[in-house]
């Protein structure tokens, strides 16, 4: 057979460049990719229940983060939350996370640039201190801990950290709210004018199956409390960043609606800040068929009000003063609410399926930053603790039938308060 002609050598050559090119292409593509996974921070998720899979879907959202380890002592729940986040990044280089069945494990392989503690909250302690001793970033969800000393411990543990530059933050992810951001903001610029008064009420049921669900439910070991504690920190973590440093609190909390829970299903509290502005906080899981949660912030020149996340009314006088009101007020009483947040925001527009994922997301938007930048987060340990302390005041104040002071109590005053409610809502040490 005779040989190849000079045109055939030079077309097979130039066929073997070409898959020889798109080969280093692919493999060039590969490399790539692959290294933009590397780059990106590994988050370590403590807890594949469902706060656990809110987070992973945060992180797998953020372009600057992968789910590197899910822990998680349930071997079928860790491999179920690791299965999905693989399916759901369809199957991409570096996506599969790690599993582990205890954090020490996960951190002893290094390369976790981020723990996310997603545990009942009375396992928030040993994981918050294992990573911060490892020198990992921390994001804990709140409350930070079912005990008030336990709390100032790990916060004096995370300030401790931060000067080595380890951040830890909590997670308060309805203060990054448009809506709740516009309050904010306009209570800080000094729209509202002075704050005077704010009505906090977190109006919900929960069966008693969902007591029944998990034996750690209703405790005070590893829930920390009730309809306050576990339902209603975030609205008392609002109701303190928009009105400042609670100084004393007076409340009564009763047991009326559930049955084999040591916890309240009620509690209605007055708080008095260093401002002088007084609010009245109320908290229920025996509000049936469940309501809402509603948050109202007044000042001596604009209210605004919160309801379930989204902003309902928002009004402050046009220039400056109370005047424009009149002696009676409701000379100027237009809803301002659509020219500070846009319409998604506002009360009965239908929110996202995924909104509890992309308020996650906005706070893990945050932390990322702060890393970054070397800043503080905008949410501290710090203030993780103050939500912990008026919680804690309302059940010291209930059992002790007396207003608490919280300085007193977050030095430590009131540490020796055992806690005990009874169905009659009796309260008793």
């Amino acid at each position: 057979m005779a040989g190849n002609t000079a045109a055939e050598s030079e077309a097979e050559a130039t066929a073997g460049n070409a898959a020889f090119e798109s080969e280093t292409r692919a493999a060039a593509g590969e490399a790539a990719a692959k290294s933009e996974a590397d780059a990106r921070w590994a988050v370590a998720i403590v807890g594949a229940g469902v706060i656990g899979r809110i987070h992973a879907e945060a992180v797998r959202r953020h372009p600057k983060l992968r789910v590197g380890a899910i822990v998680d002592p349930d071997p079928a729940a860790r491999r179920k939350l690791a299965e999905q986040i693989a399916q759901a990044e369809q199957g991409a280089e570096n996506t599969a996370p790690a599993e582990f069945a205890t954090l020490p494990e996960a951190l002893a392989t290094g390369g976790i640039d981020i723990v996310a503690v997603c545990v009942p909250t009375g396992l928030h302690a040993a994981a918050i201190t294992a990573a911060l001793a490892a020198g990992v970033h921390v994001l804990v969800e709140k409350p930070i801990d079912v005990s008030l000393p336990e709390a100032r411990r790990l916060t004096a543990l995370a300030e401790e950290a931060a000067q080595r530059g380890v951040l830890c933050s909590v997670i308060s992810q309805h203060r990054f709210d448009p809506a709740s951001a516009a309050v904010a903001a306009a209570v800080a610029g000094g729209q509202m004018g002075r704050i005077t008064s704010a009505v906090a009420s977190v109006a919900w049921w929960r069966g008693q199956e969902y007591y029944d669900s998990a034996q750690w439910r209703g405790t005070w070991a590893l829930d920390g409390g009730g309809a306050l504690m576990n339902q209603g920190v975030h609205t008392v973590d609002l109701l303190a960043w928009l009105l400042g440093k609670p100084v004393e609190v007076f409340a009564h909390a009763a047991m009326l609606a559930h049955e084999g829970i040591e916890v309240e299903d009620v509690a209605v509290a007055t708080v008095r800040f260093a401002s002088g502005a007084l609010a009245v906080l109320h908290a229920t899981t025996a509000a049936y068929p469940g309501l809402s949660v509603r948050l109202q912030v007044h000042g001596t020149t604009g209210s605004a009000v919160l309801h379930d996340d989204q902003l309902e009314y928002f009004h402050v006088a046009r220039h400056g003063t109370g005047a424009t009101g009149g002696p009676y007020g409701g000379a100027e009483p237009d809803n301002q609410a659509s020219r500070v947040v846009p319409a998604a925001e506002l009360r009965g527009n239908t929110k996202p399926a995924d909104a509890f994922v992309v308020g996650h997301l906005r706070q893990y938007e945050d932390v990322v930053d702060a890393i970054g930048t070397g800043r503080p987060p905008a949410v501290t340990m710090r203030d993780g603790l103050l939500a912990v302390a008026l919680v804690r005041a309302v059940y010291v104040s209930a059992t002790l039938g007396r207003p608490v002071d919280i300085d007193a109590l977050l030095a430590g005053d009131y540490d020796d308060v055992a806690v005990a409610i009874d169905r009659n809502g009796g309260i008793s040490a």
